[in-house]
């Protein structure tokens, strides 16, 4: 008898509650879902969200560490300081939300280790072996580059003209078969993009985002000049997190970052690093007020003493939007 099999069997005999955890969204696409179908609830768990991510921080006390420092032989002392919130979302940024990172010394050394081993692991046990990839090289720059592309429209033919230009051999089919692998391990996510006016969504091309940041960085390092796209990432989780379903906007051929909706609830959200001109402002505010609806429209961004609202437009600094 199998697994599956041997779980439907204890629901039918009424043994209990069976909890099941899986690490890829293949799970209930098994044998499973048809067995005990109609007897389920699934129940998605995502890394910490910031809020979380500063509980787990003061519970451990060391908010004083500077992870931006190499790993020392001896772990500083904890301490019993509350986060400061600008220096924590710095750190989120960097490191993610995944739990195991509060449980190791905090500094980049050690984090950037410990994620890169998770993500190898995921890679390896749970796509690479499990899918039976040969060309283990193409899938890794495959997952290099949709690490590098965060928060850009990525397509197909997008990727594999690159690869022909670096003189990289593969096909749009095998890209898009490996990128199913891997959305199905749960590195990534993707939103689709809807047509505002016609209320449609469009084909075939999706913005990609992480499910973690942090196991990015422990692949190709922290970059300050990715902070706008690591920004729309995070604003995407949380939004995920909080229940919504998200759609990338397009508007006489403008983008909206997001339409995030659920139930009979709808908001349009812009996500930028700073608001340091008109042309930014013009920009950011304007595409929002190009939707003529009464929905809620957002911009949100690193920007802490801008204007709470502008032309019945609200903005957010993005720590406070986290902390909501």
């Amino acid at each position: 008898m199998g697994w599956e099999r041997a779980v439907a069997s204890f629901l039918a005999d009424g043994l209990g509650d069976v909890i099941i955890s899986g690490s890829n969204a293949g799970l209930l696409s098994s044998e499973l879902a048809t067995l005990i179908s109609g007897r389920y609830v699934e129940i998605p768990v995502y890394p910490l969200t910031f809020r979380e991510f500063l509980t787990f921080r003061k519970n451990k006390g060391d908010t004083k560490d500077n992870a931006d420092q190499p790993a020392s032989p001896q772990p500083k002392p904890e301490t019993n300081n509350l986060p400061d919130t600008e220096a924590e979302f710095k750190n989120y940024l960097r490191y993610g939300g995944l739990p195991g990172i509060h449980q190791l010394p905090f500094n980049q050394e050690v984090l950037f280790s410990y994620l890169n081993s998770i993500l190898n692991t995921v890679l390896y046990k749970d796509v690479i072996t499990r899918h039976k990839i040969r060309d283990v090289s193409i899938f890794d720059k495959l997952v290099r580059y949709l690490f590098d592309n965060v928060g850009n429209i990525t397509t197909a033919k997008k990727i594999a003209d690159y690869f022909k230009s670096q003189r990289i051999r593969t096909s749009v089919d095998t890209i898009l078969n490996y990128i199913s692998y891997i959305e199905a391990s749960l590195l990534v996510d993707k939103a689709r993009r809807y047509d505002i006016k016609g209320k449609r969504l469009l084909e075939f091309s999706d913005k990609v985002f992480l499910n973690d940041v942090g196991l990015r960085h422990g692949l190709i390092g922290y970059r300050e000049r990715d902070i706008n796209g690591l920004l729309e990432n995070i604003v995407f989780k949380e939004l995920h997190a909080r229940g919504y379903k998200i759609s990338v906007g397009v508007i006489d051929q403008i983008e909206i970052d997001f339409i995030a909706e659920k139930q009979n609830e709808k908001k349009y959200v812009q996500v930028c690093y700073g608001l340091g001109s008109e042309t930014v402002i013009a920009r950011e505010f304007g595409n929002l007020e190009k939707i003529r609806d009464n929905y809620e429209k957002l911009v949100v961004s690193m920007d802490r003493f801008f204007p709470n609202e502008r032309n019945g437009i609200l903005h957010r600094y993005i720590i406070d939007f986290l902390m909501e």
